[in-house]
C-alpha cells in the first residue's frame, strides 16, 4: 500500500517509520538533532513550496509534508488496521 505526503510524493507504506507534528522539531532536543543529521547527509526532502506541518520518517528519508501529522496517521492506520 502507498501513502500520499502531499504535492506529488507517495511512499510504500513499508517505508514508513513514524510520523511527528511539526511541532516536535522544536520542543524536543533530541528531535532537533535527527533532523540536523539527517540534512547533514542530505536526506532530507522538503514537499512543495508549502509551509510543513509534519514530518515523516522512512527507513531513507525525512520528508517535511505540507499535511498534518493526524491526517497522515489516518492514511496510515487504515493500511495498518
Amino acid at each position: 500500500m502507498y501513502i500520499h505526503l502531499g504535492g506529488e510524493k507517495v511512499i510504500s507504506s513499508k517505508e514508513l517509520v513514524a510520523i511527528f507534528d511539526i511541532s516536535i522539531e522544536k520542543s524536543s532536543k533530541i528531535s532537533k538533532q535527527f533532523v540536523s543529521h539527517a540534512q547533514k547527509s542530505k536526506n532530507v526532502v522538503q514537499i512543495g513550496e508549502e509551509e510543513a506541518k509534519s514530518i515523516v520518517v522512512t527507513k531513507q528519508t525525512v520528508y517535511y509534508s505540507p499535511i498534518s501529522s493526524a491526517t497522515l496517521k489516518k492514511r496510515s492506520n487504515t493500511f495498518f488496521a
